[in-house]
């Protein structure tokens, strides 16, 4: 199963590194543009829930409250990144997000009393300390516009790491197909309003807006699809934490489709996060064979 959940971490490492050169493709609004993503997610996701539908009879009152507050954190989530990215670099917007780690252990800390290892927490310092390489000197600068942008992908990170953490709490009581699917909508649903309320053009897009509108339904929701399934096997620590391979991704991709330069540092530093990665998720690994054992071992006396 480590195995298997190794493999599916780097598969939505991999789709969601696309998802900040489709937003910089287009000057598409922030807004209208996560909208969209949203509502064609959950079409997408229609089919599955259909073969899931029994899932909604078993939703409580209490259960529908979380998931629509699951909705309105992924869209605070969305919303605030998109816009990061509007106004700070790929690379600069990507490294604040690396900081999950950080707020998830905080938060699990807080809500579920879940302690972190010494060997974790050295582990996510390694990662976030090869995140820095990556992006020394490109982190806004003295720019308002930079560092504003920079704000709202720390913001970003509070929401999504809430987001995360309702996940945990929720996703165990129905089908990670449902909860996708209710919780994309919901977002949508939130964005919505929000650009009604502010009278954000919601119609008039190009052919090739719209391509980057689907593009993104598809691709990097696929790893939030993922992540959900995952929450009912790993902790949002451990999703968080696999997360700071994006910077490195979406670092790449800038470079070849946005003509972003790279710097030995950043490569240097690409490889510090990447190691930080495999020995956290190994050691993550061990202490659930640890719990895992002691366990069976109550049980046998």
């Amino acid at each position: 199963m480590f195995k298997k959940n190794n493999i599916l971490l780097l598969i939505t490492v991999i789709a969601i590194s696309i998802a900040s050169i489709l937003v910089k493709l287009t000057n598409t609004p922030s807004s209208v543009m996560s909208m969209y993503r949203m509502y064609l997610a959950s079409l997408f996701l229609i089919p599955m829930v259909l073969k899931h539908r029994i899932d909604f009879k078993t939703i409580s009152k209490s259960n529908w409250f979380y998931l629509i507050i699951a909705g309105l954190f992924l869209a605070l989530h969305f919303g605030l990144w998109f816009e990061s990215l509007k106004l700070t670099t790929v690379t600069s917007s990507t490294v604040i997000l690396s900081i999950q780690p950080i707020v998830a252990l905080f938060g699990t800390f807080l809500i579920y009393k879940e302690k972190a290892s010494v060997k974790s927490i050295a582990t996510i310092l390694v990662s976030i300390l090869g995140v820095i390489l990556v992006s020394w000197g490109d982190l806004g600068g003295s720019n308002p516009s930079a560092l504003i942008g920079d704000l709202l992908s720390f913001l970003s990170v509070i929401a999504l790491v809430a987001y995360l953490l309702i996940g945990q709490a929720k996703i165990k009581n129905i089908s990670f197909w449902t909860y996708s699917f209710i919780v994309f909508l919901f977002a949508g649903i939130f964005l919505n309003i929000f650009n009604l309320i502010t009278s954000t053009k919601l119609t008039g897009y190009s052919s090739y807006d719209w391509m980057m509108f689907i593009a993104l339904a598809i691709f990097p929701t696929i790893a939030h699809v993922l992540y959900n399934y995952l929450l009912g096997f790993i902790s949002p620590t451990t999703i968080s934490m696999s997360m700071l391979g994006e910077p490195i991704g979406a670092t790449v991709l800038a470079i070849i489709f946005l003509n972003q330069k790279i710097t030995a540092l950043q490569i240097f530093g690409g490889i510090i996060v990447l190691i930080g990665i495999y020995l956290f998720l190994k050691n993550q690994a061990k202490e659930k064979q640890v719990i895992n054992y002691e366990n069976n071992k109550e049980k046998n006396k």
